[in-house]
């Protein structure tokens, strides 16, 4: 009994101690939060699919996400401020169409408006706006295969997804410019 009791703390202290291990339960809906004189209402959003910007964030790197994980800016990950944590969405850059599959697992944008989603420096990079630093897209709620969440939860990309086609991506730039603003 002894002898579990140290292999137990032994395999505790290595990890960290503080921050939660990188899975996909429980998911976090969460209390109401205010933050700069905003309240947010976290909430079950299966139909979420939002025209916005996201914009990039890496200096954060080892501190603590909303839900208690570790942030690993290389990671493919976001940050949404309503979302149920973790979720996954689909992002697709209005400038080029590419469309990747992200694991929201923190709390934010808090700034500007028109922001809905902070993506880490990997998914920035995956998405191909890093050095635009703010890109025009499109965010729904996605429920990826089983492969695909290992993948995130892993820190790996998921699969690749197919661009969007020319006529679907000039509707949602219209539909954009009409309801957001220019690009």
């Amino acid at each position: 009994m002894r002898t579990l009791a140290i292999l137990t703390a032994l395999a505790l202290s290595a990890c960290g101690g503080h921050y939660r291990p990188v899975s996909d339960t429980p998911v976090r809906i969460g209390a109401p939060y205010k933050v700069r004189g905003t309240t947010y209402t976290p909430a079950a959003q299966p139909g979420y699919d939002m025209l916005g910007y996201a914009s990039w964030y890496g200096s954060e790197s080892g501190n603590r996400v909303a839900n208690g994980e570790k942030f690993r800016p290389a990671w493919i990950t976001g940050a949404h401020t309503t979302l149920p944590l973790p979720s996954y969405v689909e992002v697709t850059s209005l400038d080029t169409g590419r469309r990747i599959l992200v694991r929201v697992n923190d709390r934010g944008p808090f700034v500007a408006r028109g922001r809905i989603l902070d993506l880490s420096r990997g998914a920035a990079e995956l998405l191909g706006m890093r050095a635009k630093g703010q890109a025009a897209v499109r965010v729904r709620v996605a429920d990826p295969s089983q492969a695909d969440r290992a993948a995130l939860r892993k820190g790996k990309p998921a699969r690749a997804l197919d661009p969007l086609p020319p006529r679907v991506l000039q509707a949602l730039r219209d539909r954009f410019v009409s309801g957001v603003g220019a690009l």
